[in-house]
């Protein structure tokens, strides 16, 4: 058996999580904890604020994560930590508790993308072989299929993530920012019953979600006066879902896929799983996707992208234990498939 620690921090969660793979390889969430960063409605979260928010959270959650999975230290093969992308400074503290962890306990490291995270995580949970999968999230949205030990990128965002244009929209409406706006936006949304045309941007496989949102900074009090926030937020999410669903499609033709995966804080959106489901079952495949437990950033996927790492022979040596901002999804070599 192998166990991993994994520590995610990439922006408004910190969480911390422990997976164990048994000799034939099959997986077993033993603990996964999470703490969440909220900030007052019609504002955002400061890379400075968050990162502190975060220090104070993460060794109680370490503990507790060990306690939930009930296990010491001397249980651990490896420790797990997002090592990009995301926000600078919240990045840099699961590091630095990665590094400080491995250096007291003798335990070795593995520096995890975000984003492979979240597929591996996902492929775990839904069983789901070789699918497209769509990535989207407050900093991230990409279509992707894995090919050639890599995950292509096959379309993305030209901008903004989409998840960044759902939590600005429900800052210029002022939602509330708990548990997050994107869910505080599906649940207006559901009360919605008035379509409003919004710009619709796809580019071959790429999209826009920038000018949709500088519409809306510019129209949105005008608007008010006609229709409800309710009918805002559902019409956004009806266009935006529309493009995804377009671009996806596409990419399912391209690579003659059958299976869907969504992945990534937007991904457990009820709305978005069901337009999704929609177009895939008229393509006769099926579509994987998983509640807010593993969608939202947390440490157990960083854990289980980093045993399949780990397991393939890769660690972190402590000199390349530093965070990057930027770090594509199709530059890491995924050695552990076929």
């Amino acid at each position: 058996m192998t166990v991993a620690l994994g520590l995610e921090s990439s922006a408004n969660k910190i969480g911390v999580g422990i997976m164990r793979h048994d000799a034939a390889g099959v997986a077993t969430v033993l603990a996964n904890v999470r703490r969440t960063y909220v900030t007052p409605p019609g504002t955002g979260f400061l890379p400075k604020d968050t990162a502190k928010h975060h220090r104070n959270c993460v060794i109680p959650l370490v503990i507790e994560a060990l306690q939930v999975a009930g296990l010491s230290v001397t249980d651990l093969d490896v420790i797990c930590f997002t090592k990009g992308p995301g926000m600078g400074g919240p990045l840099h503290v699961s590091a630095l508790i990665a590094r400080t962890l491995s250096l007291l306990w003798n335990i070795p490291l593995v520096g995890v993308n975000h984003c492979i995270g979240h597929i591996e995580m996902g492929r775990m949970i839904t069983g789901a072989q070789n699918p497209v999968v769509l990535y989207v999230s407050g900093g991230n949205t990409q279509v992707i299929a894995y090919a050639e030990k890599r995950y292509q990128i096959f379309g993305e965002t030209l901008d903004i993530a989409i998840g960044n244009c759902l939590d600005r929209f429900a800052r210029i409406i002022n939602l509330s920012n708990d548990p997050s706006p994107g869910y505080n936006i599906e649940q207006c949304a559901k009360k919605g019953s008035k379509f409003v045309d919004l710009p619709y941007t796809v580019k071959g496989m790429d999209m826009s979600f920038s000018g949709i949102l500088s519409h809306l900074e510019k129209t949105a009090k005008t608007m008010l006066s006609e229709y409800s926030k309710e009918d805002l937020c559902f019409s956004l999410q009806e266009n935006l879902f529309a493009m995804l669903v377009e671009v996806t499609e596409r990419a399912m033709a391209h690579v003659g896929a059958r299976e869907v995966l969504i992945v990534g804080g937007v991904g457990c959106n009820e709305r978005l799983q069901e337009m999704m489901g929609l177009m895939v079952q008229q393509r006769g495949g099926h579509l994987f996707a998983t509640d807010e437990s593993f969608c939202i950033d947390n440490g157990i996927m960083i854990a289980q992208a980093g045993l399949l790492m780990f397991k393939s022979g890769h660690t972190t040596p402590l000199e390349d234990t530093w965070c990057t901002q930027r770090y594509r999804t199709d530059s890491v070599l995924v050695s552990w498939r076929d």
